[in-house]
């Protein structure tokens, strides 16, 4: 299989739809940028920042081993996500410089109130795991 099958479908692996509002976290130079392109190619705007106002669909959210506090950016992460929304956690696959271990990442999700479902090949070096907020945790506004 190869990377280049179609950027629309790197976007597709993520759920990401046209008009939904994208937001990243965690870019540094090593982000795949063909992912990148894609999301920003099927959902038809650019990603917003973390000073964005607006309601996120999906948060990306790029993590590298040295990246500090997963929980506090998990948290963080989920601060203008929507009530059904997702966080893609983006991680260097094994044996890339920057790989997180599962394990870390099973610790930290449920501590900031999410829940993993999946976890796919998101881009040659990236792996990507999507977190949710358990439908018993959410609460009204």
């Amino acid at each position: 299989m190869s990377v280049d099958s179609g950027s629309a479908g790197m976007a597709a692996r993520l759920g990401i739809k046209p008009g939904m509002v994208v937001q990243e976290l965690g870019w540094d130079e090593d982000a795949d940028e063909d992912l990148r392109d894609s999301i920003v190619d099927t959902s038809g705007s650019e990603m917003v920042d973390e000073d964005t106002d607006e309601v996120a669909d999906v948060v990306l959210l790029w993590w590298r081993e040295d990246d500090g506090d997963l929980v506090d950016a998990l948290v963080d992460a989920i601060a203008s996500l929507a009530d059904d929304g997702v966080v893609w956690l983006l991680v260097p696959k094994s044996g890339r410089p920057g790989h997180v271990e599962p394990g870390d990442v099973t610790e930290a999700a449920p501590t900031a109130g999410l829940a993993q479902t999946s976890s796919i090949s998101a881009a040659k070096d990236w792996s990507g795991i999507r977190l949710v907020t358990p439908k018993t945790a959410r609460t009204r506004r």
